[in-house]
């Protein structure tokens, strides 16, 4: 991919011009872009430096303020998976603030399990989050709160962890990925972890449809409106994201106050079509992004960017490669006879639970039968010679799925540590 790749060409003439905060134009606008080859320190915290400048932060940035740093911590992987935010690039903005006379920095996150202290311990010592520490604190108040929203909003409240209503300041750091649902996880994305814990799984089961729960998306966005948004893309990740995809690095950290345009403009680097992303689409019909604004600041872009692989629920969905007017017939019919569906590999599961934890559907179990469920051996895996347990040797568990009630959210699949469930479709 390069500049001249069609992505790309809809940006004005001017935007494709590199220009520097001097020239006058709304920091607002501008997007920040830096190449970082490798995770080193140093490195990081001169891209840091960089676009701090670039978009003019230190003019909102003052001594005795409360700073929150949102990162994307789903899972307790080390940051060698690219599944969350490198704990560098979050040092990297944390010494930087010190450096301006900020103390009160915090780092606030709900993971995609139970928000309470002893889950997000592990949380934060897996994903080497411990090692920031007195740089700044790790958030242990587990509390939440309720917000209203703005009238209109098919939400009408939010149920928002408390760190993030008390903050002066939100800096928003996620990790670019692709992820099985959305199709893209980016700044918006990264907001949905701001609901508590097993929260999240509700809100997939209040809105199982992509549109509406892309539309929540971005009222959650809306609501909690972060001042700056760093997207870590030194390492990226593309398949069978947002946990279960692999490395596809870009060398690159971008930064912006306008993070809906960010997300547009991320897209496109991972050579992905931003308008069919349901929720960057729905956020350019608000006019909340604007991608005929974008003024490029910063280095050029690369020009030896491949495409992502995309999720497999998306490799499945070909209605894109239809005349438009079969689209919605198409789409009336797929969702109802080739839907996608979860499958379980049983010799990878090890019977932990954490897919029926995160199932907003309770369509999930964790039992001993070997039978059951619509996630089934291979047929040579059945046909194998299975050993017999000894009499004190306690029965295996497995995850049994029913096909009944799933909503097809593929939070299992987002939250299985060992990449145990795929996807399948109906026929």
């Amino acid at each position: 991919m390069s500049l001249r790749d069609p992505i790309f060409a809809q940006f004005s003439v001017g935007a494709l011009n590199f220009h520097n905060k001097r020239s006058g134009m709304e920091n607002r606008m501008i997007q920040t872009l830096y190449h970082v080859p490798e995770y080193k320190e140093e490195l990081i915290y001169t891209a840091v430096c960089r676009f701090m400048e670039d978009l003019n932060i230190k003019e909102d940035i003052r001594p005795g303020m409360k700073v929150v740093i949102k990162p994307n911590l789903i899972i307790a992987k080390g940051p060698e998976l690219p599944a969350t935010t490198h704990p560098l690039v979050i040092r990297a903005v944390a010494q930087w603030l010190k450096e301006q006379g900020v103390s009160n920095i915090t780092l606030a996150e709900s993971s995609g399990g139970p928000y309470n202290g002893e889950y997000m311990k592990n949380i934060y010592r897996a994903c080497g989050m411990k090692q920031l520490e007195p740089d700044l604190k790790l958030n242990m108040d587990f509390s939440a709160r309720t917000v209203n929203c703005r009238e209109g909003f098919a939400n009408h409240s939010f149920h928002i962890i408390t760190p993030i209503l008390e903050a002066d300041y939100v800096i928003n750091i996620c990790k670019l990925k692709t992820h099985a649902m959305t199709g893209y996880s980016g700044g918006i994305k990264n907001l949905f972890g701001t609901i508590p814990g097993l929260e999240k799984p509700q809100m997939h089961y209040r809105w199982p449809n992509l549109k509406d729960f892309s539309r929540m998306l971005l009222e959650l966005a809306q609501t909690l409106a972060p001042q700056l948004t760093i997207i870590d893309a030194v390492d990226a990740m593309e398949g069978n994201g947002p946990t279960g995809g692999t490395s596809h690095p870009l060398h690159l950290l971008l930064a912006a106050r306008d993070f809906y345009t960010q997300d547009y403009f991320a897209a496109g680097l991972m050579g992905l079509d931003p308008m069919k992303i349901e929720m960057i689409r729905q956020a350019v019909e608000a006019s909340l992004a604007k991608p005929d604004e974008i003024r490029l600041v910063g280095d050029p872009l690369p020009q030896d960017l491949t495409p992502f692989q995309v999720p497999d629920t998306k490799k499945l969905d070909f209605s894109s490669s239809l005349p438009g007017f079969l689209q919605k017939p198409f789409l009336f019919f797929a969702g109802r006879i080739l839907k996608s569906y979860p499958q379980l590999n049983r010799e990878l599961c090890v019977g932990c639970g954490k897919c029926a934890e995160s199932c907003p559907a309770h369509v999930i179990t964790i039992e001993k039968s070997s039978r059951g469920g619509f996630s089934l051996h291979s047929l040579a895996a059945r046909m194998r010679p299975q050993r017999q347990p000894s009499i004190c040797e306690p029965a295996q568990k497995k995850a049994h799925f029913k096909r009944k009630g799933c909503i097809s959210c593929f939070c299992c699949q987002e939250m299985c540590p060992l990449k145990a469930i795929s996807v399948k479709k109906a026929l």
